[in-house]
């Protein structure tokens, strides 16, 4: 994938070390559209005198900016902050840490990469019940409706099922098709690939996809309850090792 340079740009700019940084969004589900933003996504790392003093550093940064005619969303968090969404059932922070589409990358964020997959239990299932469901409300209200708020729906679905069946984070819809079939899907995202971000459908089967809505619906919360993952993270103690590491790794540089 050939990546603008002002990714990378703003990347550099950051005021803190990053841990890592990738891009998350329709990139990463693979259907953007030609005026699509970037979604970069990613963790820094707080020195330690901006941790423990009175003047506290920035847990969030966030920056929107348009660069060489490209809208730009970057969102970075602490790391400790990251560390403790890890731990709750986000999958949102699981996708931008699992993201193939990576700016920047460090030995720990592999180290990370490998310590998150005790942190996926089987209710990260309820993250993808309540997008969806989010989702094709949005889809189903709009008049007329849009190709984007669809493919969401069945991108998160898909991930939700794939995620309880396999317990490995897959976001890109065109992955995900290749194990599910739908044949549908190709269609519905050339469509995307080819429009603007806010392109509508034409002659769309609503009764046809609330129906595979249901079906898919139904279909996660079978392979929710089938599921095998863990009840609770248990990657706790690894992580707080990772975090005060890398917090002393601020003092000796």
């Amino acid at each position: 994938m050939n990546l603008p340079n002002s990714l990378n740009n703003i990347i550099q700019q950051q005021p803190y070390p990053l841990l890592f940084a990738s891009i998350s969004g329709s990139h990463l589900y693979g259907f953007p559209s030609p005026d699509s933003d970037y979604d970069l996504r990613g963790v820094h790392i707080l020195p330690v005198i901006e941790v423990v003093g009175l003047e506290e550093g920035n847990e969030t940064i966030e920056i929107s900016q348009v660069s060489d005619s490209l809208e730009i969303d970057l969102v970075t968090h602490d790391v400790q902050k990251f560390f403790l969404l890890l731990l709750k059932k986000n999958g949102y922070v699981l996708e931008q840490l699992y993201s193939p589409l990576i700016l920047k990358t460090s030995p720990e964020h592999q180290e990370l990469k490998s310590i998150a997959k005790d942190c996926i239990t089987r209710h990260h299932s309820h993250h993808y019940f309540g997008f969806a469901t989010t989702q094709w409300k949005l889809f189903a209200k709009e008049q007329p409706p849009r190709v984007k708020p669809l493919l969401y729906v069945y991108r998160v679905l898909l991930t939700g099922i794939y995620l309880m069946q396999t317990g490995v984070v897959e976001a890109n819809l065109i992955t995900l098709n290749e194990v599910f079939n739908l044949p549908y899907i190709p269609d519905l995202i050339a469509q995307k690939l080819a429009e603007a971000e806010n392109f509508t459908l034409s002659n769309v089967d609503l009764a046809f996809h609330h129906k595979e809505y249901e079906r898919l619906h139904t279909q996660l919360q079978a392979v929710y309850e089938a599921s095998t993952l863990p009840e609770a993270p248990t990657a706790k103690a690894a992580l707080n090792d990772l975090l005060l590491r890398l917090r002393m790794k601020t003092i000796e540089e």
